[in-house]
């Protein structure tokens, strides 16, 4: 049965493109890589596409809550995890027992993962995060030796990574990056002339893994550039990648209004003449936003929104639609016929970034995965 026969909306997430995209980025790079799951996958579903990543040699995953290690322990993936930002202290000793990498920037992280590796009786896996220039979390560079040496004495800590974030990988101008490069390879050369420098170093987010090679030390971390999206405008994907998320929904009603008729709430939008207007079952609930300027594809063909999105629902005029019917398919991610919306068209409209549209999309809003 057609996904347009179950659901008023859905996520299609086509796994054999993204694992496509990791062999590209794999050869590449000839870098191992960790690939970045957070929010879900960026909207993909972080369990269906870890378990694909695995399958092409993937073996170290980026996280940013306990409970996504939590659900692929239970699901089986025995891979590398690492908690890239703040933990609760509470659930410190559940990673722990869990195998799960935990990343620390402060003397107090050092004393609740000992206290808590203790009550695990097993030692914790440590990644040690420096500020080299993103103002976000991670200890001052001028720290960075202490905590590590503090780390190292404790036997309940295996201080195995080390690594910062690039903050401007992305731009075109190369030199802030550079400048983190040389205070992240400083704080590396410090490390190793104490003896205190961990197996594992790693810099490079997708950005910096396509455009700064010198940056990929040990271990890049690409998320975006996985799922086929571009970091940037400035940062584009090589050959071969493609997207891998395409979103959908129906004709779910047509009727044609006179000439003068408000459309959806606050009649923002009336008709000027006679009008067929389609009514597509998905609104603001399920991430779409509710700004004008939106478009749909029907049967090949552009179609713009007309009036307020509401919270399930939004309006689309047909006008342009060679025979639309009630079931018709309509993407508002994705190709159909000769023509696509990529996330990046929906980005600009919305005045935001490609992560924060496929991120956005809603719960309610049901993942497959054909095929």
């Amino acid at each position: 049965m057609q996904a347009q026969q179950i659901f008023a909306t859905w996520v299609e997430v086509d796994l054999n493109a993204l694992k496509n995209n990791l062999k590209i980025i794999q050869a590449l790079t000839d870098t191992p890589l960790m690939a970045v799951v957070k929010a879900n996958g960026y909207g993909h579903g972080f369990i269906p596409v870890s378990k694909a990543a695995v399958e092409v040699g993937v073996n170290w995953f980026g996280l940013a809550r306990p409970r996504m290690a939590v659900k692929m322990r239970e699901e089986g993936i025995q891979a590398n995890l690492l908690i890239l930002g703040y933990i609760a202290p509470e659930r410190i000793e559940e990673m722990i027992c869990l195998d799960v990498a935990l990343t620390i920037w402060t003397r107090e992280h050092i004393q609740q993962v000992i206290k808590a590796a203790n009550a695990c009786q097993r030692p914790a896996r440590i990644h040690l995060l420096a500020d080299t220039g993103m103002g976000r979390l991670g200890c001052a560079p001028q720290d960075t030796l202490a905590l590590a040496a503090e780390a190292a004495r404790s036997e309940w800590i295996d201080l195995e990574g080390f690594f910062s974030h690039l903050a401007t990988a992305d731009e075109k101008d190369p030199h802030q990056t550079r400048q983190q490069e040389l205070v992240f390879q400083h704080l590396v050369e410090q490390l190793s002339t104490a003896d205190l420098l961990p197996r594992i170093i790693h810099l490079a987010n997708s950005a910096g893994s396509l455009a700064h090679p010198s940056t990929h030390f040990s271990l890049i971390r690409p998320g975006i550039s996985i799922y086929g999206l571009p970091p940037s405008a400035d940062v584009q994907l090589p050959p071969g990648i493609r997207p891998v998320l395409s979103w959908k929904s129906v004709l779910a009603s047509i009727k044609e209004l006179p000439p003068g008729h408000g459309v959806s709430y606050g009649h923002e939008y009336v008709t000027s003449q006679t009008e067929l207007i389609g009514v597509i079952p998905l609104g603001y609930a399920d991430g779409y936003r509710r700004i004008g300027g939106n478009q749909v594809l029907i049967n090949g063909h552009r179609a713009p929104v007309v009036g307020r999105v509401c919270m399930d629902q939004c309006m689309v005029k047909l006008d342009g639609v060679p025979n639309p019917r009630v079931g018709d398919e309509v993407v508002l991610i994705g190709k159909q016929g000769e023509h696509e919306i990529s996330a990046e068209a929906v980005a600009q409209q919305w005045n935001t970034v490609n992560y924060e549209v496929t991120c956005g999309i809603g719960s309610r809003v049901p993942r497959i995965y054909p095929g």
